[in-house]
């Protein structure tokens, strides 16, 4: 298990990229449509890098998408109790590759608002593994998109 510092670090990178990614999809163009507020649209990337992750080119792929679709993140949610728990339920997709980066987008929800760290990480092994994969994903998503990859190495203005 990670050790609560390396986690932290861990989550830090996540952090990172992913708003780099969001940056740079909407650097590109892919923004949901009709919103005044620019908004990284994510079933659009999703379905313009669609091989990427539905045939990944290589085992660390591979298992990383495996393993989302084994072990899905859950989102948080109010029970009708009142209290917090989390729903099995996939969210809306029309393939695999748009699951896949949703899913991504929950760890990042999960994390930023609250879902699994209080102070201290929930799950810390799990939320390992899910931020690690989710790296992995984000990384290949990047590198087979030529305008994202390239809004990603600062050439895009």
């Amino acid at each position: 298990m990670a050790q609560a510092s390396n986690l932290d670090a861990l989550g830090f990178e996540f952090f990172r990229e992913f708003a780099r990614c969001e940056y740079c999809l909407k650097v590109v163009g892919l923004r949901e449509p009709n919103r005044r507020d620019p908004t990284a649209d994510w079933g659009a990337f999703a379905t313009e890098i669609r091989p990427t992750l539905e045939a990944p080119s290589s085992a660390e792929l591979q298992a990383s998408v495996q393993y989302y679709i084994d072990h899905s993140p859950k989102k948080q949610i109010q029970q009708a109790d009142g209290l917090l728990g989390w729903s099995d339920v996939l969210p809306d997709h029309k393939h695999q590759a748009e699951l896949i980066l949703r899913l991504v987008c929950w760890v990042r929800n999960n994390l930023f608002h609250g879902g699994k760290f209080n102070g201290h990480w929930f799950e810390p092994q799990r939320s390992e593994v899910l931020l690690r994969h989710a790296l992995v994903i984000l990384n290949a998503c990047v590198e087979s998109h030529p305008a994202v990859r390239e809004a990603y190495a600062q050439k895009a203005v």
